[in-house]
Parts: C-alpha cells; structure tokens; sequence
C-alpha cells in the first residue's frame, strides 16, 4: 500500500480492503458500521448493486470518510456543452461513417477540462430505464481544479489516445497511459488530471456493470486474466476548500452541480468489491486461429457489459493487438460482413490492417446494425495474393471496437458540428471489381 498514484491491488472483482498508511487502524475491525468509527470517521456504503442480489453480483463498497458525501448545498441544472442522451436530434444514417481524428483545443486558445470536453457521438437506450449506452470522444488540455464528476447513469469505460491521465478518485489515485484503459463505475466520483493535449473515448452503459466474458472452451486462463487488473488503494486528502468545491453529477442524461466546501476525496479507508480499476492491454493473451480461417472477433474481447438475453451484450469491449497470423489458403484480414450488432472502431496507435489509410488514431468508424463492411480495395488485393506465410499482424497498432445490440443513433455534433466526417469513407469500396470466372475449374493437386 501507498499514498500515490504508483500503488494498486491486483484482481478483477475481488474483495479488497486498503487504508491509508498515515492513519492505521482506520479500518473497523469486524463490523462495517460501528457506533464510532475509528479516528472518528464516517461510515458510508456505495451500492453498485440492488441489495438482494445473488453473491456473485453483490456489489458495494464501504468507505470510512472525513466528512459524508451527503454534505453539499443542492444541486442546480448546468448546460451539458455537447454531451446528450437526445438521439432524435438528427435523422438515421445507415451509411458507413468515418470520422477523421478529433480536433484537441489548443491550450493557447481555450482552456478545456475532461468534463468541458466530452462529446457524445452516438448511443441508443435510455439511463432512465436502465438500459442503454452512450459513445463520447473526450478533448482536453486542462485538468480538473477544485471539481470532481459523478456519474449516476452508468459506468465509464474510458480508453486514453493521447496524453496520460491522473485520476483520483475516492478510492485513491490510479495513472491511465494510452495502451491502458480504466472503468469507473456508476456513482464514483472521480476528477481528472491532464498534462497537455489528451484525447481519448468513452463508452458509457446504462443498467449493466462491466464483467469478463465467460471463456467456455478455451478454458480457465487466456485473454484478459483477473491479475492484471489493477485498483488504487486508499490515498485521502483532508482539504476545506473556501472558494467551493464542484461536484458535478450526470443524472438522467443530464448534468447538475453543487458546492461544497471539502474535497469529495476525503476517505480514509474502505473495503469491498465495488471499485475503480485499470488495465494495460498489452497483458491481453490473444487466442487465434492457427490452422484456417478468420475468427469471429469475439475472441478479442477484453471486457463485457451483458443483457438478459444469454450471450447478447448490451456492449463488449473488444481489442485487435498485436499477434502472428499463421492461417493457411486463407484471407487473413477481417472478412466482409453485415452484422445483427452496432460496430464502433477506434485507433489508439499504428494502422488498422483492414483499411491502411484513412483510419486515422484519435479517429473513429461506426459500422450500425446490418450495415455492411470490410477490407477496402487495397487490403483485399494485397491479401488474395500474398503468400501465406507467419507474419506479425497489427505490429505497433492497438486498435479497439464497442460492439452493442443496440441499433445507435448518430448525434447533430457527431454528423455535423465535430466538422471531421470523413465524407469520401465509401470510395474505399469504390474500385472493388469482380473476378468472376463461368469457366472457372479446380486446380489438380
């Protein structure tokens, strides 16, 4: 255990328990809820989950505080800026959309934080019934000062592109580097810290908390291992801010704020399985073919947010590393497809090696519900003819889908206001020819 940002415990949903090490002890022993805590403390639960549900879905966490969070004037309505729930704003658009990177505002101009620069760019459902998720490009050059941000729809899924994030949260302090990616879940509050320009995405679901896929036959170990999934440990600051402190809460798709005169990070010690967390995806053991064929791109899922429908995800968080491809008389690269589920891409570093060229890192494509789509013209001919032997795919590349049921709609600032749609992405098919032969026969072995 530490009082920095370099200290984690390791384990996916487990139950932990830290304190910080200037205050010993502060942890009740025995009980969660005594009539005088230690160090005279605050008792307080947050309850990720309902409480009668079964053991394996219980989430909640007890925090042992300064002060309880309870303690702020009330909440008013602020503007949202171009973060929204509202996916009726602008028509339908079954079209293949791509999205050049996103511009970062240039500290030289504006000063924006992570909360002044979320963007939503499509989603579907609803955070008031609990079902749903949201897709948000975040562009900053700011930290946080003095303001924390509190999520009461869902969880965050955040993936970092460029620039390193420092985020405290109650839980204790956790440093995000792109390649790495963190999930802070619903009610947390969190603030972030930047050090230049940062970009990076977001996915965000309603109703439905982050778990590992099930890995069937694979078997017990492989892609994302529990270990290696890291939570911080119990950093508390004791600070009265006299100018107001900021809790900003996103509620029912909408954002509202509070003052109060304390940093919201003021617990001493906790304990539970309900917590932030980390994780690098260069730990991620790829499974692949390794006889023929391409495999469906499930087998790459880091992370999944499930429905009540047996193997339906609300969202999966899904990675293309690095890896050796070694399959034989077989087109390697993704195959052309039309899916029952929404396809959202984004590249954290490198070239995604179905489209070479115009898929740019900090940009993005949205492939929606039964909207087809592959390998462009380039890729399909260098792979129908190149030689099949073992090779390294996506050397230097990190590449990442949010594949959801939901059929998503595209927002006003994602197709219009962003000004980064990529409106020539269909001429990438354009030149595809046929190579049909009538007269075509078997070779003879």
């Amino acid at each position: 255990m530490g009082d920095s940002e370099g200290f984690y415990m390791s384990g996916f949903g487990n139950e932990c328990s830290s304190e910080d090490p200037r205050c010993p002890g502060s942890l009740p022993e025995g009980q969660n809820n005594p009539q005088v805590c230690p160090y005279g403390l605050y008792a307080e639960q947050l309850s990720g989950s309902a409480f009668t549900c079964p053991r394996p879905a219980n989430k909640r966490s007890w925090l042992y505080r300064i002060l309880p969070s309870v303690k702020h004037k009330p909440f008013t309505q602020i503007p949202c800026g171009d973060l929204t729930e509202n996916w009726d704003d602008v028509e339908p658009d079954p079209n293949q959309i791509r999205w050049l990177p996103f511009t970062i505002p240039k500290t030289t101009d504006t000063k924006v934080d992570f909360v002044a620069g979320l963007h939503t760019i499509c989603g579907a459902g609803d955070s008031k019934s609990r079902n749903g998720i949201s897709i948000h490009v975040f562009t900053c050059n700011s930290s946080m000062v003095d303001r924390c941000f509190n999520n009461s729809d869902g969880d965050f899924l955040i993936v970092p592109q460029q620039g390193e994030l420092l985020i405290t949260t109650e839980f204790g302090k956790m440093m995000v580097e792109p390649n790495e990616i963190c999930v802070i879940q619903q009610g947390m509050r969190f603030s972030v810290d930047v050090f230049g320009e940062t970009r990076g995405y977001l996915l965000e679901v309603y109703g439905a908390h982050f778990e590992l896929p099930d890995l069937g036959p694979i078997g017990a170990n492989g892609l994302a291992n529990p270990r290696d999934f890291l939570c911080p440990v119990a950093c508390y600051e004791e600070r009265t801010v006299p100018t107001g402190y900021t809790v900003i809460n996103k509620y029912q798709g909408k954002l509202f704020s509070c003052r109060q005169d304390f940093s919201p990070f003021n617990v001493v010690a906790w304990h539970g399985n309900y917590t932030p967390y980390k994780y690098n995806l260069k730990n991620f053991m790829v499974i692949n073919c390794v006889a023929f064929d391409h495999a469906d791109p499930s087998i790459f899922t880091v992370l999944t947010a499930k429905s009540t429908r047996p193997g339906v995800a609300i969202a999966d968080f899904v990675i293309f590393p690095p890896r050796w491809g070694v399959a034989d008389h077989t087109f390697r690269p993704p195959y052309y497809h039309r899916n029952c589920m929404s396809e959202f891409m984004g590249l954290i570093k490198g070239h995604y090696e179905a489209k070479e060229e115009g898929f740019q890192p900090g940009g993005a494509s949205l492939h929606s519900v039964m909207t087809p789509h592959g390998p462009d013209v380039d890729c399909f001919e260098k792979n129908t003819s190149a030689e099949l032997k073992p090779e390294r795919v996506a050397e230097g590349t990190m590449a990442f889908m949010f594949e959801s049921s939901f059929s998503m709609a595209v927002t006003k600032w994602g197709l219009e206001t962003c000004q980064k749609l990529d409106k020539s992405y269909y001429q990438c098919w354009e030149p595809l020819r046929s190579h049909f032969n009538p007269n075509w026969k078997p070779s003879k072995q």
